[in-house]
């Protein structure tokens, strides 16, 4: 029997190759605004980072983000962002304790 593929994306902050399961989307809408798509099924552009914040922290200084999408981001955004991020990696090591 045939192996399924693995859908592959390149993580913005560090730049690795990761299954996509592994990674989370940063979503630009319709509308323009950005934010993180836990789900990764919404609609728009998107972009892949790790799940921690070293390399949300790395594509933020490096203005990755921006570059992905070409529009500026504002700090308020990255600051929705963060705490999003923060929340459901907390989420996430609670349910796995």
């Amino acid at each position: 029997m045939k192996s399924k593929k693995v859908p592959m994306r390149l993580c913005i902050g560090c730049g690795e190759m990761k299954p996509k399961k592994d990674l989370i989307r940063v979503l630009k809408d319709a509308q323009g605004k950005i934010f993180l798509d836990f789900t990764g099924k919404k609609a728009g552009r998107g972009a892949y980072l790790c799940k921690n914040t070293d390399c949300f922290a790395i594509a933020k200084k490096g203005h990755r983000i921006e570059r992905s999408f070409g529009c500026r981001v504002s700090e308020s955004i990255y600051e929705e962002m963060e705490h999003a991020l923060q929340t459901e990696l907390a989420g996430s090591s609670d349910h796995l304790s």
